[in-house]
């Protein structure tokens, strides 16, 4: 699903006018990325749990060469732990008694 998409399911099912459905999905994507950007955890109840953590420095290797290798550098990386509503909708997605969305 892209954000086009989400942007035209939510106009049709609200009737708000797409530009404005998206200007507030955009907006959404904006504080979120701030907020991580400022080091900030972004929790949405039954959804997850967005967090920036640092990944270690490390020592990298090409699998075709194995002899050369490269120093990976510390960085930061968003990490996302879904919420226990999320987990349950996706074990059962695969079940035939419950309606996929």
């Amino acid at each position: 699903m892209t954000k086009r998409d989400l942007v035209v399911r939510i106009s049709k099912e609200t009737g708000m006018i797409q530009q404005d459905v998206y200007a507030v999905i955009q907006k959404t994507l904006d504080y979120i990325t701030d907020g991580l950007s400022e080091g900030d955890h972004i929790e949405f109840r039954d959804f997850g749990v967005f967090e920036v953590c640092t990944r270690k420095s490390r020592v990298g290797r090409n699998p075709n060469r194995p002899d050369y290798v490269v120093q990976i550098p510390e960085r930061r990386v968003v990490k996302f732990k879904p919420g226990k509503e999320m987990k349950r909708r996706i074990l059962n997605s695969g079940d035939p008694a419950e309606p996929s969305a």
